[in-house]
């Protein structure tokens, strides 16, 4: 394929096919900055499922720790108590 024979770009609005050219400057200024936006919130989802990820893994950690702590001040109490009697 040729330079002369390459697809031109297509912008689908509401069911109708707007060929590059047949744009205004403006319009294929939206339609650039639509596309990149579309990207950045790709992006963005991507980075926020990891965020997710993470920060579920460290919830889960802070728990873990927190439940492990409260067993042995349990045990202890529960030693210290049968020592009493």
């Amino acid at each position: 394929m040729t330079k002369t024979e390459e697809k031109e770009n297509i912008v689908n609005i509401d069911g109708n096919e707007i060929k590059e050219s047949d744009m205004t400057d403006a319009q294929k200024y939206y339609a650039r900055q639509i596309q990149d936006l579309r990207i950045k919130k790709q992006k963005i989802d991507f980075e926020a499922d990891q965020v997710v990820a993470a920060l579920n893994v460290f919830q889960n950690e802070l728990i873990k720790s927190t439940k492990a702590v409260a067993d042995e001040v349990l045990e202890s109490k529960t030693k210290n108590s049968k020592e009493d009697v």
